[in-house]
């Protein structure tokens, strides 16, 4: 049996600290180059990886606001594909699962 309070506790520290990140990556990326031209190329190639993960920290972001939305609406825990229950402990691995584990494979 899924407890949804303490998955909801879990999701909401993953949240907070997935949104700091994406705040320091932001604040990051804020800070006017160098006038320096060498070493503005170097600080390009660090902004492009920078932007590359604040990408995957958005799409988590995403994920794990769509999961807290599943346990407001009582469907946390279901397949949103299939609508089968995802194993409990798929879901201590991954709180934001959103597939089974069957649905998931057939994604790869």
């Amino acid at each position: 049996m899924i407890n949804n309070s303490a998955a909801k506790s879990r999701l909401e520290a993953q949240l907070a600290e997935l949104t700091g990140r994406r705040d320091r990556i932001l604040s990051d990326l804020a800070e006017p180059l160098s006038p320096d031209f060498s070493e503005q190329a170097v600080e390009m190639e660090d902004d492009a990886s920078l932007e590359g993960q604040a990408s995957l920290i958005m799409r988590e972001i995403a994920s794990v606001k769509r999961a807290l939305t599943r346990i407001e609406n009582g469907t946390y825990g279901e397949c949103v594909r299939c609508g089968n229950k995802i194993a409990p402990k798929r879901l201590e691995a991954r709180p934001e699962a959103a597939l089974c584990i069957e649905c998931a494979r057939k994604e790869q």
